[in-house]
């Protein structure tokens, strides 16, 4: 039985908790609640149900809204980074390559063994190796197989992002965290469109913090 008569968790000392923000990245990496479930092994529901909880408590009205929030979590190193300025401003090299895949399982001994890259890591129906300093991501039936998605580097992510909205650059979504590693390094992703309309992306590494890694 509750004291004093309080029921429930006590409250968070973040805007959100951390298995909602969790669901909120990863809709603001445009994944539907299914696919969430899957990759965070959950129930549809409870996706359902901390989308919700995020909507009410941030007065949204819709995911739309959610994909352009540009809320960071209160641990994230992210927060304790100073501003970089850059002018002009200039994309970084090609830090990552996406391409989509049938069977993560195949395609993980085919580019490992046959063809003899260096796995960097693997969870779920993700893989990603290394391409003599450019990150090559494998994912088993997501996106469009047909197009491959080239990640820039860039120092800040948000003030890249801004200086590129400016321009006219269209972004599909705020920049996001989409994973954090045992030793607490971030890393954060923003997509935008080209003038024929196929994606890209910015994307940044951020050192520091603490918490559980986990990937939308």
């Amino acid at each position: 039985m509750a004291r004093n008569g309080k029921r429930g968790r006590p409250p968070h000392p973040d805007i959100l908790t951390p298995a909602e923000w969790r669901v909120v990245e990863a809709v603001r990496h445009g994944l539907t609640n299914p696919a969430i479930a899957r990759r965070q092994g959950v129930s549809t529901d409870a996706v359902k149900y901390h989308v919700a909880n995020a909507l009410q408590k941030l007065g949204f009205s819709s995911r739309a809204d959610l994909r352009r929030w540009t809320g960071v979590r209160r641990d994230s190193p992210l927060n304790a980074k100073e501003p970089v300025m850059t002018q002009p401003f200039t994309l970084g090299p090609v830090g990552q390559i996406a391409r989509t895949v049938s069977n993560i399982e195949d395609a993980r001994h085919w580019y490992g063994e046959t063809l003899g890259l260096k796995l960097l890591y693997s969870f779920g129906n993700l893989a990603f190796f290394d391409c003599g300093g450019v990150r090559l991501f494998l994912s088993e039936g997501e996106g469009d197989a047909a197009e491959s998605i080239i990640y820039f580097r860039v120092d800040d992510i948000r003030s890249a992002s801004a200086e590129m909205e400016d321009r006219g650059i269209a972004f599909t979504n705020a920049p996001h965290m989409i994973h954090r590693h045992e030793d607490g390094t971030e890393e954060w992703m923003a997509f935008f469109t080209d003038n024929e309309d196929r994606p890209l992306a910015i994307m940044s590494q951020i050192a520091g913090g603490t918490g559980q890694s986990g990937c939308p």
